[in-house]
Order: C-alpha cells, then structure tokens, then sequence
C-alpha cells in the first residue's frame, strides 16, 4: 500500500497490525489476533476521519494517487469487444491518448481516453498521461468516425494537462486542443465524460466538453494544477494548498458551479482501496448518462450540448 503525507498516522497503525499478524505467521503459538483486530477498528476510525472532510489539497493528492484505477483498468472490467485504433494519419501515435471501438453493456461505443500508465515503464510510454497533438487529432479522428456511424462516445479523463514539450508546440498543441474542443460540440451523438483522476486544464476540455460530465468524488478539474497556480500568483510553488482552495476544483465546487453533472461516490480511503467498487459505479453512472440521451435526436443532443457550455458557471456564482 502506497500512502499519501497525510496518511503517515493511518500507515503506522496499519503497519503495526501487519506486523503483528507477520509475527503470528512466524510463530503459531502466538496469539495476537484480539491486539490485530483492535488496531484494526483505529485504522478505520482514522481513515474515516481522516477522509470525512479533505482539504482541496489532500483530494489533489488522492486523485494523483499511483494506485488509483487508471484508463486501461477500466475498458477492461466495463468494456468488451474492444479495438484500439491507433494514429492520427497525419504524424504517428500518441500513446498518452488511447481509443478505439468498443461495447459497453453491449452498445457500440467508440471510447477515448488518457492512460497515465502505472510504472515507471509504462508511465514513461504514455508520458504520464500527458498528450501531444497527434492525440488530440487521433481523438478528433475517433469521434468523427463515432459521428459518421451514429455510435455514443464515452471519453474517461485524467491527464495533468496537455503536454508542453517544444515538439508539442511546433506541430501545434494549441491549435490541435482547440479542434477537439470543436469536434465535440460539433457531434450529432451522446457525448458522456468522466473525470476518473485529474482533469487538467485544456488537455482535459479537449475530451470533456460533453452532453454529461461526471467526477469521481476525489478527482480534481481545474485551469492549472495548484502547484503552476501558486507559480505564477505567488512566485512560490511550495503555495499550492492555497491555490488549491482558489481553484474550487473538488467535484464538490463543480457541481454547485454548474461545471459537471455528477458526483460518482468513491469507497472510504479513495478508489485504490478497492478498485473493483469504484469501477463499478463508474460503469453505472456511464450507463445512467447514455440512458438519459438515448430519447434525444441528433440536433437535440448537439443543441443542448452548446447551451449547456454557454451556462457554464452561471450556477452558483452568487454564492
């Protein structure tokens, strides 16, 4: 188990458990199940307190979690049929973006989505989740094909943001966000989003301009990431618990905002605690918003997707 700075207590109580079951394992005729099982109901205790109310910050660092169920974990366990398809047919292949055919409870889907990878190999491969051009124009290439043969897309976010290497911009990173951005307002089909772990800024608008956004409970969605946040106002990185709570970018702020539409409740200690969980209602909260606009025409679903942007942050703002 990988813990969080602000889960140190919680490992030493855990810790000491494990310890004394290891002793047990070694040596039978010790008894130490009661102790075990007292340090066990601290553990909860404290897990419980310590995710009852996280601070901005701490939902930061949960959402960044390295355990966290990533990208490819969930076409896995919700999809079947799947069929990566790969390139932009213009300059290569953005493995920071993955996508292609697939079916979700049995419905035709095209999925698209931001793998971060999950060790130091593969986070490397799919440079951290963080996309080039060449993803976001394989992205506007899977979602004109979605158009063109009247399949849902259903796009799964988490990227710290687009990719800001002098390659990226050259073959014109700004210009390739801003298309797909475009193309998802412009698709006559459902257009589902989840935020599964960090939304950053317009690498993660690209994808998420959608009929239906969600969040995990302790994803963040956000501009800039606290730390670039505390950067640029404060001159000070080390200021980003501040610019965190500056950002309102809990799932909890973007609902009263009127940014996403759903909040997908995670299991107590965050969704790595138990992947199976929170896959799951991730899967049904996916299949609740396809549900809701399946009854809608082609112009209906484009109509109301533009509206919906136009809105956009109106909600709440008085508060």
């Amino acid at each position: 188990m990988h813990y969080l700075d602000f889960e140190k207590p919680l490992a030493e109580i855990e810790g000491k458990a494990e310890e004394l079951r290891a002793l047990a394992r070694a040596n039978e005729e010790m008894d130490v199940e009661s102790e075990a099982k007292a340090l066990d109901a601290k553990a909860d205790a404290l897990l419980k307190d310590l995710y009852r109310k996280l601070t901005p910050w701490r939902k930061c660092q949960v959402a960044r979690h390295p355990d966290r169920p990533h990208c490819t974990d969930y076409v896995e366990a919700l999809f079947t049929e799947y069929t990566p398809l790969a390139g932009d047919r213009a300059f290569g292949d953005d493995h920071a973006v993955i996508g292609g055919l697939a079916r979700f409870n049995d419905m035709p889907v095209v999925l698209i989505g931001h793998e971060k990878g999950h060790d130091t190999q593969t986070r490397l491969t799919h440079n951290f989740g963080m996309a080039r051009p060449e993803g976001y124009r394989k992205a506007i290439r899977l979602m004109e094909m979605a158009d063109n043969f009247n399949l849902p897309v259903v796009t799964l976010v988490d990227t710290p943001g687009a990719y800001p290497g002098k390659g990226a911009e050259e073959r014109g990173q700004s210009e390739a966000i801003a298309r797909a951005t475009e193309k998802c307002l412009q698709i006559g089909v459902p257009l589902v989003s989840v935020i599964i772990g960090e939304g950053g800024s317009g690498g993660a608008v690209a994808f998420a301009t959608a009929n239906r956004v969600a969040m995990l409970e302790h994803s963040v969605y956000s501009v800039i990431s606290p730390e670039g946040c505390a950067s640029i106002l404060w001159k000070d990185a080390e200021k980003m618990r501040e610019a965190a709570e500056a950002l309102r970018l809990t799932a909890q702020d973007l609902s009263k905002l009127g940014v996403i539409d759903r909040i997908i409740s995670e299991p107590l200690g965050g969704a790595h605690r138990d992947r199976d969980e929170a896959i799951a209602s991730v899967g049904a909260t996916i299949a609740a918003m396809l549900g809701d606009l399946e009854p809608l025409s082609r112009k209906d679903l484009v109509a109301k997707r533009r509206e919906k942007f136009l809105k956009m942050g109106s909600k709440g703002l008085a508060a």
